[in-house]
C-alpha cells in the first residue's frame, strides 16, 4: 500500500519534489467537470472563482443563495445560527466528548495565553518612541466542512483570536450537503470558543462575504483558517482588501525515525494523516531497511480495519511513501529541505536533532509526541503552514490577530539633531518638499 524508495535520486523527484496547488495543469478531472456542470462551461478554477467574487460583491445575500443552490443544491432560507442554538448543542453532546473539548480549548487557551506581545515605549532615543500592540476589530474563520466535520479547527483559530482580544470573532462553515444543517458538534465548539456569530455557508462565497460584507453577514478585516481548493483560491484573490493568516495546501506529515522506533506507531501516525483526503502528504525517512519493512507492513494491516481506507489507499498511492536514507542525518536534512507542515522525529535523541530543523510547521519530538495530539489538545494552534511555505511562514498565533502602530513622539532637540540627515536623504531622493519640511526644524 505505501512504496519503500531504496533510490534517494527517485524520492526527490517523485515524493519528496514540491508540487504547486496553483498549477492549473495539475487540476483533476471531477474539479474540472464539477466547475462544468455549475458554470456550463471550461472554465479554471481562479476564473470560476473571480466569477463568485465578483457576484457576491455585487449581490450580497441573493448571491449567496444563489451559489450555495447550484454548487451544494442546498436552499438557505437563513445563513445565521441563533446564539441559543449553538448553546442547546453544546449541552446536547455527550459529557466525554464535552469534556474534551473543554480540555482541548483549556490547552489551547493556556499555551496562547503565554505568548508575549506588549507594547513598549522608550525615551533612550530622544522623546517617546515605541509600539501600541492592538488587537483586530473583526476577525472571520473559516472551518472547513468537506467530509468531515472539524470542531478541533474552529478551536484551534477562534481561541488565539479571543485570547489577543479581538472585538468580533465571526465563522463562516459549509452546511451539510443532505439536510442544510451544521454539525452539532461544531456549534458546540464555536458556543466554547466564545465566537460571536456563525454561518452556514462554505466555499468561495463564503470568503467573498467575510471580505466584502453582505446584508447579513459583516465584513471582516483579516480571515483566517485552512479549505479546499476554491477557498484557498478565494483567499489569495481577496488579499489586500482584507487580511490572510496564509494559503493553505492538503496536510501533510513527514516522520522521520531510526531503528528504535515502533513500526506500530510509525504506522499508526501516516495513516492518521494520510485520511485526512485524497491530497494528504505522509512520508517515513528512516536509515533502517528493517524499520521501513515492519512500517509497510503494519500500514497494510491497519488499514484494513480503518472506516476511511479508500481515501488513504489513494492518499499514499499519491503522495506517501517510505524513503531510505544513507543515514539519520540525510534524513533530517531532507526533511528540513521538504519544510512540512508536520515534522516528527521518532528517534533516539529528539532534542539533539531538533537544532537543526530550521524548515516546519511544528516539530514534534519523541513518539509520545504524536502529530495527532498536536492536532487536537497539546495547546499549539494545528493551522501550520504547507506546501513548503514553512520556509517563510509560521503556524496561526496571537500575533496573526493584532496589529503593530508605531508611535513616535520625538523632543524638540532630538528633531533638530536628526532633521539634517533627514533633509540630506531627502534631497538624494530628489524629494525637494521633504527635504524642506525637515529643514525647517534645524
Amino acid at each position: 500500500m505505501i512504496k519503500i524508495y531504496t533510490d534517494l535520486e527517485e524520492a526527490r523527484q517523485t515524493v519528496l519534489r514540491r508540487r504547486s496547488i496553483f498549477n492549473p495543469d495539475s487540476v483533476p478531472e471531477p474539479v474540472r467537470s464539477g466547475i462544468r456542470r455549475v458554470f456550463g462551461e471550461e472554465l479554471t478554477p481562479e476564473e470560476a472563482v473571480a466569477r463568485i467574487l465578483s457576484d457576491v460583491r455585487r449581490c450580497g445575500d441573493e448571491a449567496l443563495r444563489r451559489w450555495t443552490a447550484r454548487i451544494d443544491g442546498l436552499t438557505l432560507d437563513t445563513l445565521e445560527i441563533a446564539a441559543e442554538d449553538l448553546a442547546a448543542a453544546h449541552d446536547s453532546l455527550p459529557p466525554d466528548l464535552a469534556e474534551a473539548l473543554h480540555l482541548a480549548a483549556e490547552r489551547i487557551r493556556a499555551f496562547h495565553a503565554r505568548q508575549p506581545i506588549p507594547s513598549w515605549t522608550t525615551t533612550d532615543l530622544g522623546g517617546m518612541l515605541g509600539q501600541r500592540v492592538m488587537p483586530l476589530q473583526r476577525v472571520g474563520i473559516y472551518v472547513p466542512g468537506g467530509t468531515a466535520p472539524l470542531p478541533s479547527s474552529l478551536l484551534m483559530a477562534a481561541i488565539p483570536a479571543r485570547v489577543a482580544g479581538v472585538d468580533e470573532v465571526c465563522v463562516c462553515t459549509p452546511p451539510g450537503h443532505e439536510d442544510g444543517h451544521v454539525s452539532p458538534v461544531i456549534l458546540a465548539a464555536a458556543h466554547i470558543a466564545g465566537v460571536d456569530r456563525l454561518f452556514r455557508l462554505g466555499g468561495a462565497q463564503a470568503i467573498a462575504a467575510l471580505a466584502y460584507g453582505t446584508e447579513t453577514i459583516p465584513r471582516m478585516d483579516k480571515i483566517v483558517g485552512a479549505g479546499g481548493l476554491f477557498t484557498t483560491l478565494a483567499k489569495r484573490q481577496v488579499y489586500g482588501l482584507v487580511g490572510l493568516d496564509g494559503l493553505y495546501g492538503p496536510t501533510e506529515t513527514v516522520i522521520v525515525a531510526d531503528d528504535s522506533a515502533n513500526p506500530a506507531w510509525v504506522a499508526a501516525d501516516l495513516l492518521a494523516q494520510a485520511e485526512h483526503d485524497l491530497l494528504a502528504t505522509a512520508i517515513l525517512l528512516t536509515p533502517s531497511h528493517p524499520l521501513a519493512e515492519a512500517v509497510q507492513a503494519q500500514v497494510s494491516r491497519q488499514a484494513e480495519k480503518l472506516s476511511r481506507a479508500e481515501v488513504i489507499a489513494a492518499s499514499l498511492a499519491g503522495q506517501g511513501g517510505i524513503v531510505l536514507t544513507p543515514d539519520l542525518e540525510t534524513a533530517v536534512r531532507l526533511a528540513d529541505e521538504f519544510a512540512p507542515e508536520h515534522l516528527c522525529l521518532s528517534v533516539r535523541e529528539p532534542e539533539r536533532w531538533v537544532e537543526r530543523i530550521r524548515h516546519a510547521g511544528g516539530v514534534f519530538l519523541g513518539e509520545h509526541s504524536c502529530e495527532v495530539l498536536g492536532d487536537y489538545v497539546a495547546g499549539p494552534s494545528h493551522i501550520m503552514p504547507t506546501g513548503g511555505t514553512a520556509r517563510f511562514a509560521s503556524p496561526l498565533n496571537v500575533l496573526d490577530f493584532v496589529r503593530i502602530v508605531n508611535i513616535i513622539g520625538l523632543d524638540a532637540t532630538t528633531a533638530t539633531r536628526l532633521s539634517p540627515a533627514a533633509a540630506r536623504i531627502a534631497q538624494a531622493e530628489s524629494l525637494t518638499a521633504h527635504a524642506a519640511a525637515a529643514e525647517r526644524r534645524q
